[in-house]
């Protein structure tokens, strides 16, 4: 069992700051270092940066923050900041910036982590809100996380033949499931005020009232999703949002992304490999319009953001709201499907220790979960240590998405995480469950 961050100081955090920082920088480099130098300055989706400009922006990113802002030190390479802005180059047009070539990208990534470390060893983790707790490092190590995952992202975007490879997840299964678990209505502890390395859009916490609400107990299975497919589903404009219909007609949409029908059966492209869509999967790789349309085909609903928290936070017995859907405890490879130590979702009722007080299963890893919910800031928010990390992107079309992936570390998954992406992405690692409200009998609290 890990010791929480908020309880270490001194060496410890040092320790434990500097090999998460080690344990990001080793799967950057294993997802830069699985393919040659062109397909790392290739473009393989115009919704997608190339590789090598993910990889020195993670690099960018931490020394305008670590070296210069935490250490107070000179520049590494201030010529390069505006190449790397990602608000000041839209993703379809990085290919034509004066890059860093991967040569260079690795010395400078390497030049840059000498230095932080170096900063890590002298610098003060108290006295002031940036490094209270070692939160500058802890903000680093998660942006380097989340573009690990975007990174996995364009490899699955790559044409070509495999260049990753990982086991296959066979963790305890649960037989016998209900489909449903009942959520009580009542107050619960949405957000939190005091992980120390929680981002500002999580804060702070606050106190939310739902009514009582059903919500499956796993996600959206491959073999659910075939049979909305079967029923005529994408042809049937019933089940779907006028936007919804709207895009699903003009982008041509039949199934999730990466899926072919051929001899009569559903397959998937997976990382290089081509192979049958395994049924007791989550589904993956489906948009928040598809999504939306699965459920009310099926004569339900997507949860929104709070009942999706509350079902994984909320313990009952105590009344109070947890990290995580088992406890407070860190995650384990018993709990969930999280840090790319597999290459897709594991099937559903997989897990069971990390099942919540309710008994709803997988909240955290396997696939992100589309919600009905926009993005906002809480009640009291406050924008730290920048606007652009959140604020910017409050309002607009985006819908909220939680619980993390096969793709998502542990470092940048908890059970407050937030994230958030416009309702026509489908190559991120996205599924959902549903939910629907409860009968009158169960409304009182």
């Amino acid at each position: 069992m890990s010791t929480p961050i908020i309880e270490l100081s001194g060496a410890a955090l040092r320790d434990h700051v500097a090999a998460e920082l080690g344990r990001a920088r080793a799967r950057s480099e294993a997802l830069t270092g699985a393919v040659d130098d062109t397909d790392l300055i290739r473009q393989h989706s115009p919704i997608m940066s190339p590789l090598v400009w993910d990889f020195a922006h993670i690099g960018n990113q931490e020394e305008l923050w670590l070296v210069r802002d935490v250490g107070g030190r000179d520049p590494v390479r201030a010529d390069i900041d505006h190449l790397y802005d990602a608000f000041k180059h839209p993703r379809p047009n990085r290919p034509a910036l004066p890059l860093l070539d991967p040569t260079q990208t690795r010395h400078y990534l390497g030049e840059v982590r000498r230095k932080v470390l170096d900063v890590l060893d002298g610098a003060p983790l108290e006295g002031r809100r940036l490094v209270e707790h070692g939160f500058a490092f802890g903000m680093i190590v998660q942006h380097e996380q989340q573009h690990d995952e975007t990174m996995l992202a364009t490899h699955q975007l790559r044409i070509g033949p495999a260049a990753l490879h990982a086991p296959a997840p066979d963790p305890p299964r649960s037989a016998n499931l209900p489909e449903e678990v009942l959520v009580p209505a009542g107050e619960f502890t949405m957000g939190t005020s005091t992980e120390p390395w929680a981002l500002d859009n999580e804060r702070p916490a606050h106190r939310v009232r739902t009514g009582a609400y059903w919500l499956d107990t796993t996600p959206v299975t491959n073999r659910d999703y075939q049979r909305f497919i079967a029923d005529g589903g994408y042809d049937n404009p019933r089940w779907w949002s006028e936007q919804g219909w709207a895009h699903r007609c003009e982008a041509g949409l039949v199934a999730p992304l990466f899926w072919f029908f051929e001899g009569g059966q559903w397959w998937r492209t997976r990382f290089g490999v081509t192979e049958l869509v395994a049924p007791d999967e989550p589904v993956v790789h489906v948009s928040f319009f598809e999504a939306q349309a699965y459920a009310e085909w099926a004569g339900k609903r997507l949860p929104t953001e709070v009942e999706w928290e509350k079902a994984t936070r909320f313990d009952p017995a105590t009344g109070r709201s947890r990290r995580f859907p088992w406890g407070d405890d860190d995650p384990t490879p018993a709990h969930a499907n999280l840090g790319q130590r597999h290459l897709q979702p594991a099937p559903v009722g997989s897990y069971p220790a990390g099942a919540s007080p309710l008994g709803v299963h997988q909240l955290i890893g396997d696939v992100w979960e589309w919600t009905s919910s926009g993005f906002s800031g809480y009640p009291g928010f406050a924008a730290f240590p920048y606007r652009e990390y959140s604020e910017v992107f409050f309002g607009g079309d985006y819908r909220m998405l939680r619980g993390g992936s096969f793709a998502t570390d542990a470092a940048a998954c908890r059970g407050t995480f937030r994230n958030w992406d416009h309702p026509i992405r489908r190559q991120i690692f996205t599924g959902f469950r549903c939910a629907r409200d409860a009968a009158a009998e169960h409304q009182v609290s």
